[in-house]
C-alpha cells in the first residue's frame, strides 16, 4: 500500500488543501520539561489549521489531527513532510492510504525542499515561543492558539497579496465557487475561556529565551 511519492520537486499549489505541509518544533516549559507542537499548514493559502500542542507526539496523534481536520471538512490531497519517524509510522501511512492522500518525503537533510513550513517555523518560533514563558500544558495551549489565530486571521502576508490567510481563503472560494475552499470551522478562534475574533490577546511576558532546538 505505498503512499509516499517519489522525491521530486512538487509543483506549487494553486488551489486551496492540494498541498500541505507539516512538520514539528519544540520548545519547554518554565520548569524546564519539553513539550513538541505539530504544525499544519496549506501551502496555498498559507493558512494553519493547526497547531498541536503536547509532551508527545507519536504517529498516532498525528492522525488524529488529521482525522479530526478531514471532519471539519478539510483534507489535503498531498502533504510534504521529512523522515521523521512520526510522519515514516505505519498508522501514518495506512491513514493517507485510505484517505487517498500522497505523502511526499522531503530529501533527507534538505529542509529547504519544505520551505513553506520552514518558513512558519521561523515565524512561529521568533514570534511566539521565544517571545512567551509557558507556565504549563494548559498555558502553552493558550498562548500557541492565540497566535495562530493572530497569524491566519489578523496579519496580512505579502505573499498573499497583504491579505491575512483566512481573507485570501474565502476570496480563492468565492472566486472558484466552491466554498469548501474556505476554512468552515473557524469564524473565531477559541482560546481557552476567551474567542479571538481578530484582536490579539494583550498579555504581557517578560523576556525568555528559548531552551529548544528545532
Amino acid at each position: 500500500m505505498p503512499t509516499a511519492a517519489a522525491r521530486v520537486p512538487l509543483k506549487l499549489p494553486v488551489r486551496p488543501d492540494q498541498v500541505w505541509t507539516m512538520d514539528f518544533t519544540q520548545d519547554a516549559f518554565a520548569s524546564g520539561r519539553k513539550f513538541r507542537t505539530l504544525n499544519l499548514m496549506d501551502g496555498f493559502t498559507r493558512y494553519a489549521p493547526r497547531i498541536e500542542v503536547d509532551t508527545s507526539l507519536p504517529g498516532q496523534r498525528v492522525v488524529r489531527v488529521l482525522e479530526e481536520l478531514k471532519r471539519r471538512g478539510r483534507k489535503p490531497e498531498a502533504i510534504v513532510i521529512d523522515n521523521g519517524t512520526e510522519f515514516t509510522s505505519q498508522v501514518v501511512d495506512q491513514w493517507a492510504y485510505e484517505n487517498q492522500v500522497q505523502l511526499h518525503f522531503i530529501t533527507p537533510g534538505r529542509p529547504m525542499e519544505n520551505g513553506f513550513i520552514e518558513s512558519f517555523n521561523g515565524k512561529f518560533r521568533d514570534e511566539c515561543l521565544n517571545e512567551n514563558w509557558f507556565l504549563d500544558l494548559a498555558d502553552a495551549r493558550e498562548k500557541i492558539e492565540t497566535w495562530r489565530c493572530d497569524y491566519n486571521q489578523v496579519r496580512p502576508h505579502s505573499a498573499l497579496g497583504y491579505l491575512t490567510p483566512a481573507e485570501f481563503s474565502q476570496r480563492s472560494a468565492a472566486s472558484s465557487g466552491c466554498a469548501r475552499m474556505a476554512p468552515p470551522f473557524e469564524a473565531a478562534c477559541s482560546t481557552g475561556d476567551s474567542v479571538v475574533t481578530g484582536v490579539v490577546l494583550d498579555r504581557p511576558n517578560p523576556e525568555k529565551v528559548s531552551l529548544s532546538v528545532d
